[in-house]
C-alpha cells in the first residue's frame, strides 16, 4: 500500500505535465490498484443490529460503542469489521423489521443487543421473545455466526415480568448456539456505587453511557466478541 500512495504522489507531481488522456490511464491504474490492496485487506464484517446503546446515541461517532469496539478489535489484531446497525429507540419489533436487509450478503457474522426499550414499553416478554426468535432464525437460516446481549431489566412490572424477560437471552443463546452476554449495562452496575458511577460514567439521562462508560463496556464485553470473530468460516 506505501507504494501505491507513493505512485500516486509521484502522479500529483508531474500531472500538470501530463496530456489529459495520460492522465486518464494513470488514474485508471491508481485506482484498479487500490482495489487490489483493498481487498486483499478485506475484514469479515460484524453487523451489530441494535438500538440507542449500539447506535452511540448522545455521543460524537468515534466515541460510540461500534467506534470504540472497533478500535478494541483493532488492538488486538482482530480482521473484522463492525457495522453500526443500531437505530435510536428500536424495539425487537424493529429490529425484526430491518433485520433482511441489514444481513446483506458481505454481513459474516451478527451481534443482537434489543429489547431495552420494549421494556421501557412495557411489551410482554413473551412478544419480544417471538422478536428475537424470528431475529436469531434470519441469521441462522444465513448460517451466521451470532452473539446476543441481554438486559437488566428493572422491578417495575413485578418480579416474573423481570425473570421472564433475562430469562429470553440466555435461551435463545443456547438453542442458536450464539455467543451470550448477559447484559449490556452490568460492566457499569460491577463498578460499585451506582451514585458515583452515574456521575462518571453515564450521561446526564442517567441511562445511555458517556464515553468513559462505553470503554468499561467494551472492555468486559470485547473478549466475547474476539470469541464470535473465531467462530466465522473464513471459507465463507
Amino acid at each position: 500500500m506505501e507504494e501505491i500512495l507513493e505512485f500516486v504522489s509521484l502522479g500529483y507531481g508531474v500531472a500538470g505535465r501530463m496530456s489529459k488522456q495520460a492522465c486518464a490511464i494513470f488514474l485508471s491504474v491508481c485506482l484498479t490498484l487500490g482495489g487490489i490492496a483493498a481487498a486483499s485487506a478485506e475484514n469479515l464484517r460484524i453487523a451489530a443490529l441494535g438500538d440507542s446503546l449500539t447506535q452511540g446515541y448522545g455521543l460524537m461517532a468515534q466515541d460510540g460503542f461500534t467506534a470504540q469496539l472497533q478500535r478494541w478489535l483493532d488492538a488486538k489484531g482482530a480482521e473484522a469489521t463492525v457495522v453500526n446497525a443500531g437505530v435510536s429507540g428500536d424495539t425487537t419489533a424493529g429490529g425484526l423489521s430491518r433485520v433482511d436487509w441489514t444481513l446483506s450478503d458481505e454481513i459474516d457474522a451478527m451481534i443482537v443487543a434489543l429489547g431495552g426499550n420494549d421494556v421501557l414499553r412495557g411489551i410482554p416478554p413473551e412478544v419480544a421473545r417471538a422478536n428475537l426468535y424470528a431475529i436469531m432464525e434470519r441469521g441462522a437460516a444465513k448460517g451466521l455466526p451470532m452473539m446476543i446481549i441481554g438486559i437488566t431489566a428493572p422491578g417495575n412490572y413485578g418480579a416474573e415480568y423481570k425473570q421472564e424477560f433475562e430469562a429470553i437471552y440466555a435461551d435463545l443463546a443456547e438453542e442458536f448456539d450464539a455467543v451470550y452476554v448477559d447484559s449490556f449495562l452490568a460492566p457499569l452496575e460491577a463498578l460499585g456505587d451506582m451514585s458515583e458511577t452515574l456521575k462518571t460514567h453515564l450521561q446526564l439521562d442517567g441511562i445511555h453511557p458517556n464515553e468513559k462508560g462505553v470503554a468499561v463496556i467494551v472492555e468486559a464485553i470485547g473478549p466475547k466478541v474476539l470469541e464470535l470473530v473465531e467462530r466465522v468460516d473464513p471459507a465463507s
